[in-house]
C-alpha cells in the first residue's frame, strides 16, 4: 500500500490581538493532527507563549526552527519571523498588531512561493490595520493574486460538497455593478471549473450562476444586467465546455436547496453568497483561493476581537481549513500525476472479467 507523504503546511498567525494564536495553540495541542501534516507556524515564540498562558488546560509544545530542511516531523515547528518584543493587547485594533500580521503573512507566502511549504492556512487579519504604503490590499485574496502574478483568482467558500464562489469580493455595494462584466464572469467560471476538476476531483462539474437583481431581473423589469451581461457570459462559458446554468434568483435558490444539485454556486457579490453560506455551513466553512499555483485556505470568520484572549475561540472552521488544505494538495498531486502518467481506468465490467479469469486460472 502506497503511503501518502505528509505535506508541510504553513500557518500565518493573523492579527496579534485577535484569536489567531489561540486557534493555533488549541488546534495543534491535539497531536493527532501531526499524523496528517507537518505544520510550520510563522509567528514569534513570545506571542505564542503569551497566549499559551491564557489556555492552561492544553498541552502545546513546539520546535523552534529557521531551517526548512531540518523540520521536526513529529512536532509543531515555529518559524520566528521577528525577535523583538511586541505590545499585545487582545481585542484591540492597533497598528503594531497589523504590522506583524503582515510580516507573518509575507514570510509564509515567500516560503510558499519557494516551495519550502506545500500549502498555507491563514489566520484572520483585520483589513484596517494592515494598510501601509507597502501593503495596500483589502485582504488575503488580492494580495495573493498580486504576489503570484496571476490574472485572476476566485474566493470560494467550501463546506463539504457545498461551495459558493464570488464574482466581486470586498467591494462597496454602490460600486458592485461596475465590476460585473461578461469577461469577468467568464474568467471566474473558467477558474472554478478548473479548480473543481483539479482541486476537488470532479470530472464534469455543474456550476449554478446567480442573478444580480431581485428575481434575477424579471426578464429586464428589475434591472438589465441578467439580459445584457450574465446570460451572454453563461452562453460563452457553455461554448467553452463549462456546464454553467442560470441566472437563478438568489433569494429562492438557497431556500429551495437548489445548491445541492450543483458542485459550486457563483454569486455576484459578497453578501449575496456569504450570508446563505455561513447560515448553512454551520461554523465549519473554509475560504479557499482558487486559481493560484499554490494552495491557500483560511477559516471563514474574522479576528473576533470581542473574545480575543478569553479562551473562547471555536477551532471548528480553522481545523476544517487545515484539512481542506491537506486534501486539496493530495488531490492536486493525484490529478497532476494522472495527467503525466495516465493509467487505464478499470470499470466495474472489466474488474468482473478479471475476477472471472482469476477464478478460471485458480
Amino acid at each position: 500500500m502506497n503511503v501518502i507523504p505528509k505535506p508541510v503546511i504553513g500557518i500565518s498567525c493573523g492579527d496579534l490581538n485577535g484569536i489567531g494564536s489561540e486557534l493555533i495553540i488549541k488546534t495543534f495541542s491535539d497531536n493527532r493532527i501531526l499524523e496528517f501534516c507537518t505544520p510550520v507556524v510563522f509567528a514569534s515564540n513570545k506571542v505564542i507563549n503569551f497566549y499559551r498562558k491564557s489556555i492552561p488546560e492544553v498541552n502545546f509544545n513546539y520546535y523552534n526552527t529557521k531551517d526548512f530542511s531540518r523540520l521536526n516531523l513529529k512536532q509543531v515547528n515555529l518559524f520566528n519571523c521577528w525577535e523583538e518584543e511586541t505590545a499585545l493587547n487582545p481585542g484591540q485594533l492597533t497598528d503594531i498588531a497589523g504590522k506583524y500580521a503582515v510580516l507573518s503573512l509575507q514570510t509564509a507566502v515567500a516560503a510558499l512561493k519557494q516551495k519550502q511549504i506545500e500549502g498555507l492556512v491563514t489566520a484572520p487579519i483585520h483589513k484596517k490595520n494592515i494598510q501601509s504604503p507597502e501593503f495596500n490590499f483589502t485582504g488575503h485574496t488580492p494580495y495573493l493574486k498580486n504576489v503570484f502574478g496571476v490574472d485572476d483568482v476566485v474566493m470560494m467558500m467550501c463546506s463539504g460538497n457545498f461551495r459558493v464562489a464570488l464574482v466581486t469580493e470586498h467591494v462597496p455595494v454602490a460600486e458592485i455593478t461596475k465590476h460585473i462584466t461578461k469577461e469577468i464572469i467568464v474568467s471566474k467560471l473558467t477558474i472554478i471549473q478548473k479548480s473543481l476538476q483539479r482541486d476537488f476531483g470532479i470530472d464534469k462539474p455543474r456550476i449554478a450562476v446567480l442573478g444580480l437583481n431581485p428575481h434575477a431581473g424579471d426578464e429586464g423589469l428589475v434591472g438589465s444586467e441578467e439580459e445584457t451581461i450574465i446570460k451572454p457570459a453563461i452562453r460563452e462559458a457553455k461554448n467553452n465546455n463549462i456546464l454553467a446554468v442560470g441566472p437563478y434568483s438568489a433569494d429562492a435558490f438557497f431556500a429551495r436547496r437548489q445548491h445541492e444539485k450543483f458542485d459550486a454556486v457563483l454569486a455576484m457579490y459578497h453578501d449575496q453568497g456569504l450570508i446563505p453560506f455561513k447560515s448553512l455551513a454551520t461554523g465549519e466553512g473554509v475560504n479557499y483561493t482558487a486559481g493560484l499555483p499554490a494552495v491557500r485556505t483560511s477559516p471563514d470568520h474574522g479576528v473576533a476581537f470581542d473574545i480575543a484572549g478569553k479562551n473562547k475561540a471555536d477551532t471548528s472552521s480553522f481545523i476544517a481549513a487545515i484539512f481542506e488544505c491537506i486534501d486539496i494538495i493530495n488531490r492536486r498531486n493525484g490529478y497532476d500525476d494522472n495527467r503525466k502518467n495516465p493509467v487505464r481506468k478499470i470499470t466495474a465490467e472489466s474488474f468482473a472479467r478479471m475476477e472471472d479469469e482469476e477464478i478460471k486460472e485458480g
